[in-house]
């Protein structure tokens, strides 16, 4: 039986199923080509820039993170279960958690410029007509819980995965009522003033 010709995509899906084992730091030369069960040589030819490989491993990461997020999100609350499903992969799949969302981002230096660039803008949209708030006051809320969430998910990534996922609920509700709270009466505040 002839072997089947080694293609990009199949170095870079052997390289995410590595670092979805182990980390980035799992992803070798020698580990992927023991994966594809085939030579080093080959796998070389696409391995070149391992610094590459690893940018095509992260990219492929965060299409699967979408499609993994957007299976969970409900419309009726769009808010909560995108926290929740964020919650949820980070204890399903820290290794990948950690590649995608704690790497250092050469063009991001603010909260503001992470909020801009790496979220759902329908979300504010969708916080702001359930609350009957501003875009701007929704988009504050927004990031508010996203830095929390961010919290609570990198915490469920070192816990491993006999974390109940009823604790991670409760406080995701909480946090959303004390910053809804928060949110609400800075409105009225401007609003008397």
């Amino acid at each position: 039986m002839p072997r089947q010709r080694l293609t990009k995509d199949m170095v870079v899906k052997a390289a995410f199923d590595l670092a979805r084992e182990g980390g980035l730091e799992n992803v070798t030369v020698k580990g992927i080509s023991q994966h594809l069960d085939c030579s080093v040589q080959p796998v070389y030819c696409y391995c070149r820039n391992m610094n590459g490989l690893k940018q095509d491993v992260i990219d492929y990461t965060g299409g699967y993170i979408q499609r993994y997020i957007s299976e969970r999100l409900e419309e009726n609350d769009m808010f909560q279960s995108m926290g929740m499903a964020h919650a949820q992969f980070a204890k399903a799949e820290p290794h990948l958690y950690r590649l995608y969302f704690l790497r250092k981002r050469e063009d991001i230096h603010s909260f503001e410029d992470i909020y801009r660039k790496e979220t759902n803008p329908h979300i504010a949209e969708f916080i702001a007509r359930q609350l009957g708030i501003s875009i701007e006051s929704a988009r504050q809320l927004h990031l508010n819980m996203l830095i929390y969430n961010t919290g609570i998910s990198f915490i469920l990534t070192v816990l491993g995965s006999e974390t109940d996922i009823g604790d991670v609920q409760r406080l995701l509700t909480q946090a959303k009522e004390i910053f809804t709270h928060s949110i609400i009466a800075d409105i009225k505040q401007e609003e008397a003033e």
